[in-house]
């Protein structure tokens, strides 16, 4: 922990000695770049590919076309570059100022929570007026998401308002990922409608949310016993589940203590443990687009389906299929194993689409057993359990308040001013140290000027 603080610390002496000349610059990942490409464009040795761990080099794909990153430049020289690889970890390169050679780090986005109430008067259109008014485009689509099915956004009038109180996320000095509404108001012609969105991310009209009770309890009862027999049903989702039975020993998540490098990574794919041999099944329809070793995944197979969607099999022991060849949805194409980085025998699966990696689990089919009954005219008397269903209306937290500020910037819309967004120049660095599980965990954040 000292060690690293201590690190921190010489850096941020270093950094100051040369905060007059150099310059953060915000740049964006180009369309079919690579991580090499990039490396060889700012004059980075091409040495550093093989430094990078076989565990960390397979995030070099999450690098997503069109994101922001941010560099730390001298002249034409990087110092530094912060490549996100998601919403919560980023690509951290480095340059020694000694000796010239760059490391390879992956850590946490550093960022802070910006909290605001705005109104906007409509004049061009909602999407338009909104991002004019506070530099956040995402802003327009997630209102108009919540009064889906209540209020048409295309029959806004000039004069008509918006007012809205919302959480975004702020790395140096701009929104950063999805922002989080807490209430809105729209006036329209006159008439207003309220949204309010309590703690699960629900959006209700009033300050209110219907909340269901259960009150349970016993009471002598006379029924009719009714047997009830599964029948498994034939319908599936599209695509089905490759170990089937098997547990799940670790999740789809941006943020996982890694069980081998004791560093906090990103999960993108589902874990199931099996033993040696379990046959793999292909989740569904398509054709393997590779069957080989891929370094720390070890043996893998990868299908394309249709739709953009793109399956990968991981860590296996026997490969069964070939490149190129058509495989059927629950067709054998190898067999569990830990070949590759692993702890132990599992399959990783991760799930593709369009080129970006998604939770399996909200893809994945699941079986729709549906129920028959057959009634039975046996009387019966006994004490027998009981649950009694009521409903009653919570007061959401903050909601009152938020609609006593909501009203007011509506009526009086010179009162409110939405949060504006600087537009970061910064040449100045600022390093901290915060303890990580178990260990500390360094992580730095450019201040703008």
């Amino acid at each position: 922990m000292m060690r690293v603080y201590w690190k921190a610390m010489v850096l941020f002496l270093v950094w100051i000695s040369i905060a007059q000349s150099a310059q953060v610059q915000r740049s964006v990942w180009k369309k079919g770049e690579t991580f090499s490409e990039y490396l060889q464009e700012r004059n980075v040795s091409q040495d550093l590919l093989r430094e990078i761990s076989p565990e960390d080099s397979k995030y070099l794909n999450e690098i997503e076309s069109g994101e922001p990153f941010y560099e730390l430049m001298e002249g034409k020289t990087l110092l530094e570059a912060l490549i996100p690889i998601g919403e919560e970890m980023q690509i951290q390169l480095l340059r020694n100022l000694k000796s010239g050679r760059y490391s390879f780090d992956i850590v946490p986005i550093v960022y802070r929570q910006v909290k605001d109430e705005a109104v906007v008067e409509i004049h061009k259109s909602c999407y338009a007026d909104i991002d004019r008014m506070t530099r956040n485009p995402r802003l327009g689509f997630l209102l108009k998401r919540l009064y889906r099915g209540a209020v048409n956004f295309r029959k806004f009038r000039d004069g008509d308002r918006v007012a809205f109180a919302y959480r975004q996320k702020s790395r140096l000095g701009e929104p950063w990922g999805q922002p989080e509404i807490r209430a809105a108001a729209v006036q329209m012609r006159g008439k207003r409608r309220f949204i309010f969105v309590d703690e699960e991310g629900n959006g209700w009209k009033d300050v209110y949310k219907k909340v269901r009770l259960e009150k349970k309890g016993k009471k002598l009862v006379e029924y009719t016993v009714t047997k009830t027999v599964k029948v498994r049903s034939r319908g599936h989702g599209r695509f089905g589940y490759p170990v089937p039975g098997a547990r799940i020993t670790s999740r789809f998540t941006y943020k996982r203590w890694h069980p081998i490098l004791h560093r906090y990574r990103p999960h993108l794919g589902v874990d199931w443990g099996a033993r040696r041999g379990t046959p793999i099944h292909a989740a569904g329809d398509g054709r393997v687009i590779y069957a080989g070793w891929m370094r720390g995944y070890g043996k893998v197979v990868k299908i394309r389906h249709g739709g953009g969607y793109v399956s990968l099999y991981a860590h296996q022991s026997r490969i069964r299929v070939r490149n190129g060849s058509y495989v059927k949805r629950g067709q054998i194409i190898g067999n569990v194993g830990s070949t590759g980085r692993s702890t132990g025998p599992h399959l990783h699966f991760g799930l593709y689409l369009n080129g970006r990696a998604i939770n399996p689990l909200k893809v994945l089919g699941k079986s729709s057993p549906r129920m028959l009954t057959r009634k039975v005219t046996t009387h019966h008397k006994k004490m027998q359990s009981y649950t009694k269903v009521s409903y009653r209306n919570v007061p959401i937290p903050g909601a009152a308040r938020l609609r006593k500020d909501l009203t007011a910037l509506l009526e009086h819309p010179g009162t409110g001013a939405a949060y504006r967004w600087e537009k970061f120049s910064g040449s100045s660095v600022h390093l901290e140290d915060r303890p990580g599980e178990n260990r500390g965990s360094k992580e730095q954040a450019w201040v703008s000027k």
